[in-house]
């Protein structure tokens, strides 16, 4: 029963950041909802997304997505919206408050590591980011190589 329950959220998974957690080393995540105009909805969920290059940033009391690609819909002519336009997150005023105070630590960054649909509604989950170096790279490459060979060896004990 638990593999289904797997199965359906990576069923519900837009796009994902895989190059983040190799990038940056995160030290905690939220989720956020996100304020999507009509076309831009229907292309999330035709999975039309680019979290690569993106980042969260907190002006003011609001949080916004920023540098997000979602394609534009293709059945969307006149009404469709700019494939790169910064939008809202959704994220209570305690949270808020609290990445303002990580976010202002040197070298802290605020990176979307995930986009999904959940009940019906698009999540972003971001996760607090602290830059790696590439020697933290290798290392990490290297720790999950020999994680995969103890994996091997245990199998046929």
């Amino acid at each position: 029963m638990n593999w289904l329950k797997k199965q359906q959220n990576d069923d519900n998974l837009v796009a994902q950041n895989k190059k983040a957690r190799h990038d940056y080393s995160i030290a905690e995540t939220y989720e956020a909802g996100v304020v999507l105009t009509g076309t831009e909805i229907k292309s999330v969920r035709a999975k039309r997304v680019q979290l690569k290059d993106g980042y969260a940033q907190i002006r003011g009391n609001e949080a916004w997505l920023m540098n997000v690609h979602i394609s534009p819909y293709d059945q969307g002519n006149q009404f469709n919206h700019d494939p790169l336009r910064n939008r809202k997150l959704l994220l209570h005023k305690k949270e808020i408050q609290k990445l303002t105070g990580e976010l202002n630590n040197q070298g802290i960054t605020l990176v979307p590591l995930k986009m999904y649909i959940k009940k019906g509604y698009a999540k972003v989950l971001l996760g607090i980011a602290k830059g790696k170096h590439e020697y933290d790279k290798r290392e990490t490459i290297k720790k999950r190589d020999q994680d995969r060979q103890i994996e091997r060896v245990m199998k046929h004990y």
